[in-house]
């Protein structure tokens, strides 16, 4: 018999996942943290550690059995993450779960320009037929790593152009990721896109992270070959392709899209970049 009361929460040693597991630890809901690493993961009233790595499906049934609804957060970025997500869902539907929320991206696509996206899409697709009621949150890029694009001159740089980017905190999406899965029923089936309130140019961007920092903070539109050429051994090839595809995605105009589901879902605002560079 499945649990309706305690939720599985995967990647709660993380960024995102942490935040989603607090913020539903701070509403009394019991919590089993599905976690590569038990020990690493965060000490929460009311929630216990498991081990759960996403290649490893005994892991996976062991960890989930008796659970009805799983967050599952996407794996780190490696060349196999589609398949790990893949044994994963199979695991879960093997293990009795009911219900499985996963973290996509915005603009999920076969076709996509950010390759990463590409995982995401064929991941949804497999969850759609695995026999598990599927609730997708799509969010956009992370309006905290913005910052991280700057180089240490001062300047981000890549082939974005003049197009636009609706990048949203992560803090937002753990509160709507938050809200969902307190009471996920009325949401089976459905797909939502996170996004934050504006949509900026990384000109406009780089401008505000400046007038936070105190110093003068640009960007230098490159084309895409000089983008390759200044990362050129710096990471394989498939990560070169998604670190360029980043900022070809934003030139392309598929990350511009500004929704509401963030204030529908959360019943506040959308964090602006100026929010998210204020609380640093």
């Amino acid at each position: 018999m499945a649990d309706a009361h305690t939720l599985a929460v995967t990647g709660a040693t993380g960024r995102l996942g942490g935040r989603i597991a607090r913020r539903l630890a701070d509403r009394g809901i019991p919590l089993r943290l599905a976690v590569r690493t038990p020990a690493r993961a965060p000490e929460l009233p009311n929630a216990t550690a498991v081990a759960c790595s996403y290649d490893r499906p005994d892991q996976v049934r062991e960890a989930l059995t008796g659970i009805e609804t799983v967050l599952m957060v996407s794996g780190s970025e490696t060349p196999d993450r589609v398949e790990q997500h893949r044994t994963f869902i199979d695991a879960a539907a093997a293990a009795g779960v009911g219900r499985l929320v996963y973290i996509s991206f915005a603009e999920a696509s076969p076709t996509a320009t950010f390759t990463l996206a590409r995982d995401h899409a064929a991941t949804e697709e497999h969850l759609h037929a695995s026999g598990l009621t599927p609730i997708v949150l799509r969010d956009n890029f992370y309006l905290d790593f913005l910052p991280a694009l700057v180089e240490a001159d001062g300047v981000i740089r890549g082939p974005a152009g003049e197009g636009r980017v609706a990048a949203v905190a992560q803090d937002d999406i753990a509160d709507a990721a938050a809200a969902v899965l307190a009471d996920p029923a009325p949401h089976d089936g459905r797909t939502y896109r996170l996004t934050g309130r504006e949509a900026l140019t990384l000109a406009e961007a780089a401008s505000r992270i400046g007038r936070h920092r105190g110093t003068e903070v640009r960007f230098e539109n490159q084309t895409v070959e000089e983008a390759y050429r200044s990362r050129a051994g710096q990471a394989p090839d498939w990560q070169l392709d998604a670190w360029v595809s980043t900022y070809t995605a934003i030139a392309a105009g598929e990350l511009a899209e500004v929704t509401d589901d963030i204030p529908t879902l959360t019943g506040h605002p959308a964090l602006t970049l100026d929010d998210v560079l204020a609380r640093t």
